[in-house]
């Protein structure tokens, strides 16, 4: 039997799962799933092949659907999903993560849940909402989002959040107590001598270099960053780039040094890629130069936007590489990034782009 590549699709009207085998040459779309809910991430678990999806809103309320046969069926569970009487009330969850069978959940708003039973139920890791900088803690555009979710790779007691608009935060202990981590990014729109605050700051994406867990790259608000020291401090790497402004990051399988980007022409400029032509912005060289991959992307009328979590690189050789647009197109590179092909067209604003591969 052969590979099967999925890769997940989030939307503003359901989940939806793009399939390919490993020539990543011709696609299958089903969906939409999850009774066409608003969902902001979907996942697999590596492991056992278990798709989750995270969504809600202030209608439905916040829910994790889970599916163990490539979303044939779904089932759903918000337990334990609240804040205690008189906080207010979660809104949808965000983001999803998962290391070694225990499920995390980023909500809205900002806050941590644990799930060990597959996404049953949830316990609230209340350290992160204990810091004495939430009373600082700001509604981002999208509102006061914890969005970013990064689990060390070997030390479970490691995790970083990012949350909009406050920053990037870390644990040592498993989210008992919590640290800022924004040393060095900026804050553009605060007054000039607050420009870099302790927490404050509009993180837009977090993702980790493979193989190099102290290796971090950050999209902002207001520029696009690095870190090789856990967060501790964070480098400017925006030289070369058309604008300091975008919101996703997908890091290459492999190769530490290598990311995708998708910037856009700036926060009040229409949030759309610069002169309306299409490109994804690759690195090999941790930031330290870039380049436009344009090929097969379009170059006339492309007013498109990309959201912080639809973008996402697959596990092949060579990688392939994926992003959604909130116009509902879904687009793939089999070859890191040096050509391009619509996998979908029309589908709801895609809010998320996640992949796995399904080994028989």
């Amino acid at each position: 039997m052969t590979e099967t590549l999925l890769v997940l699709v989030g939307t503003r009207k359901g989940a939806f799962i793009a399939a390919t085998d490993t020539g990543r040459s011709e696609w299958s779309l089903k969906g939409p799933f999850c009774e066409t809910w608003p969902i902001n991430h979907v996942i697999a678990d590596p492991a056992t092949g278990a798709v989750y999806a995270a969504g809600g809103n202030e209608w439905f309320g916040p829910a994790v659907w889970k599916s163990t046969d490539r979303g044939e069926t779904w089932t759903h569970s918000s337990a334990g999903l609240a804040y205690p009487p008189g906080e207010t009330p979660i809104k949808s969850v965000w983001s999803l993560a998962i290391r070694d069978g225990v499920l995390y959940a980023g909500v809205e708003p900002a806050g941590l849940f644990r799930s060990t039973d597959g996404g049953e139920t949830w316990s609230h890791v209340k350290g992160l909402r204990d810091h004495p900088s939430r009373p600082q803690w700001q509604p981002g555009g999208g509102g006061l989002i914890l969005h970013s979710i990064v689990l060390h790779p070997r030390d479970p007691n490691q995790i970083w959040v990012g949350i909009s608009s406050a920053g990037v935060f870390h644990t040592f202990d498993g989210g008992e107590t919590w640290s800022p981590r924004n040393r060095g990014t900026r804050a553009d729109y605060m007054p000039e001598d607050q420009r870099y605050p302790e927490v404050g700051q509009c993180v837009h994406c977090i993702v980790m270099a493979p193989g190099n867990p102290d290796r971090l790259y950050q999209q902002n608000h207001c520029g696009m960053y690095r870190s090789d020291d856990g967060g501790l401090t964070w480098e400017s790497i925006e030289e070369g780039l058309p604008s300091s402004f975008g919101f996703p990051a997908a890091a290459h399988p492999r190769d530490p040094d290598q990311l995708f980007l998708v910037p856009l022409n700036g926060d009040i400029q229409g949030r759309f890629m610069p002169d309306a032509k299409a490109a994804v912005w690759r690195t090999r060289t941790r930031g330290s130069s870039w380049e436009d991959r344009r090929q097969g992307l379009p170059q006339e009328n492309a007013f498109l936007n990309v959201l912080r979590q639809a973008m996402a690189t697959d596990a092949l050789e060579p990688a392939g590489v994926y992003f959604g647009t909130s116009s509902g197109s879904l687009y793939a590179s089999p070859d890191e990034g040096d050509s391009w092909s619509a996998v979908a067209h029309h589908l709801p604003v895609i809010t998320s782009v996640e992949t796995v591969v399904i080994r028989p």
